[in-house]
């Protein structure tokens, strides 16, 4: 039996935070298995690519609202998954680091269609329209220092075929007014059009930039997730 009262207050304390050890451990164990989605009368099965968990379960205003900024307003929000180690912290109250995340999401107006080849051709063609020239780049790093920093810039185009379009984006993050000599810091990502069980998903993979590493495992991570998903939703 506890009987001082200090304690009672240290007793308190530990279930406090085992609770949200368990809460953490029980939420990245309930978004790490693929999940079903209803689209219209259809059904779509997700999954976040391995080492990240989903945290749309979490309704957190604030990671709400950073997903609708990583994506057209026009789009329907399917997945926002932070690495497992930003999860842990953010359900300890840590300050998720956020370097890395991962986005799936569908246009509102075509979310309820079926759609086939010759429309996803048209959406392709309309993503691709304001790209321009895609430049070949040997470092990008000189060609995002003289765009407009802030933007999202075209860099490669990953993959293209019938069902899938992929592109590597980069942005230089605008420095601060008080950090003029600050180094600069850059942000990749790779946006990719695949059309799903006649569903158009966009999927987005994020990645600070440390070095020509964070690129290669943005190439890899991002080719993992689309093949996984084609293979979660495959046959009827």
């Amino acid at each position: 039996m506890i009987r001082d009262p200090a304690d009672r207050i240290s007793a308190v304390r530990f279930s406090a935070a085992l609770f949200a050890v368990l809460l953490g451990a029980f939420a990245l164990q309930g978004t790490a298995a693929p999940f079903v989605v209803r689209l219209g009368p259809d059904r779509l099965v997700l999954d976040a690519p391995a080492g990240f968990s989903d945290s749309t379960s979490l309704a957190s205003p604030r990671l709400q609202e950073l997903a609708e900024g990583l994506t057209s307003p026009s789009n329907r929000i399917l997945l926002f998954a932070l690495t497992d180690g930003d999860m842990r912290r953010f359900m300890a109250g840590d300050p998720p680091g956020l370097r890395r995340h991962v986005l799936a999401a569908v246009p509102a107006r075509l979310e309820r269609e079926q759609i086939g080849a010759s429309q996803f051709a048209a959406l392709a063609q309309e993503a691709t329209a304001g790209m321009g020239e895609i430049p070949a780049l040997n470092d990008p790093l000189p060609y995002l220092d003289a765009r407009p920093h802030g933007e999202r810039h075209v860099l490669a185009q990953l993959r293209r075929e019938p069902f899938i379009l992929s592109v590597l984006q980069g942005t230089r993050i605008p420095a601060r007014r008080d950090a003029e000599r600050e180094k600069p810091q850059y942000v990749f990502s790779t946006t990719t059009l695949l059309l799903v069980r006649g569903k158009p998903l966009t999927l987005s993979v994020f990645t600070g930039y440390d070095g020509p590493a964070d690129v290669d495992w943005l190439r890899s991570a991002t080719r993992g997730w689309v093949d996984d998903l084609l293979r979660l939703n495959r046959g009827p």
